[in-house]
């Protein structure tokens, strides 16, 4: 990765991210998504068909504030959460407040959503479409997943929507995510897994492949030992080897299905 030190990986990650959280709707499409491209700027976007293809239902995005739904993720963590009312949710890189806000539905008043993202523009236009959609147990947290701004054991459920490849310190991602769960808490994340070695031109590519959700991936076997290490049981990855189809159009023309695919992934904290 051009021997560029954690922090800066993060800065770039930062930066991009940055830049998605202030477009206006005529302005450039999101990264990580099914519809990127190099750059992130595609011009106009539907946000809601991209998201369709991740796996959202018409009520899904319907029912977010507009603003919310960035078109970002590689799946629907909501589909396999399988939340419960009166239950705690930390959402990891929570963005524009997407995946909270569908939470927020689900864990009900006696709940509570927590977001963190590391994006102070990210962290503002999610308190901006909590307050437009007046979502009450929903807050938004300045913070870096790898230190993360929670107390021990407060929280039951950890979701997140293709960020933990963006982190270079994975392990420590795991290592905070079980800090933060309650014993018999669970996390259920999307995100994408390499199931081929990249070649160097991908690898070395930190601008763009990896802050856009591909280099940064982790074969199975390797997320696998990183839960387990950290203490998590029950552990499941399971490849979406249907999500070639909008994988392969992140980087038109450069195969990135034969690399890398969505995966579903579940663990216990006992």
């Amino acid at each position: 990765m051009n021997k560029l030190t954690h922090d800066q990986i993060r800065q770039k990650v930062r930066s991009r991210y940055q830049q998605v959280a202030v477009q206006q709707a005529e302005a450039p499409t999101s990264c990580c998504s099914a519809e990127s491209s190099n750059s992130c700027y595609d011009g106009p976007t539907d946000y809601n068909a991209i998201s369709a293809r991740l796996g959202y239902s018409n009520d899904e995005l319907s029912a977010v504030p507009e603003g919310a739904n960035l078109g970002l993720g590689c799946g629907n963590p909501q589909a396999i959460a399988e939340l419960k009312p009166g239950e705690t949710v930390l959402d990891l890189g929570s963005g524009g407040g997407f995946d909270c806000f569908l939470a927020s539905r689900q864990v009900g008043d006696s709940g509570k959503v927590i977001g963190v993202d590391m994006t102070p523009e990210m962290i503002s236009r999610a308190r901006n479409n909590a307050e437009k959609g007046r979502f009450t147990n929903t807050e938004f947290r300045l913070g870096e997943i790898e230190h993360l701004p929670l107390a021990d054991q407060s929280v039951d459920v950890i979701i997140s929507n293709c960020v933990i490849n963006l982190s270079p310190d994975k392990q420590q991602v795991f290592h905070e995510a079980f800090r933060v769960l309650r014993p018999g808490g669970r996390i259920a994340v999307s995100d994408v897994v390499a199931t081929a070695e990249f070649p160097p031109e991908i690898t070395n590519n930190i601008d763009e492949l990896y802050t856009g959700c591909i280099s940064g991936a982790s074969p199975i076997m390797n997320l696998e030992s990183m839960l387990r290490q950290s203490g998590f049981t029950d552990i499941s990855i399971e490849p979406k080897d249907e999500s070639r189809s909008f994988i392969k159009d992140w980087v038109p023309g450069a195969n990135m299905q034969d690399y890398l695919v969505s995966a579903v992934i579940t663990a216990t904290k006992k």
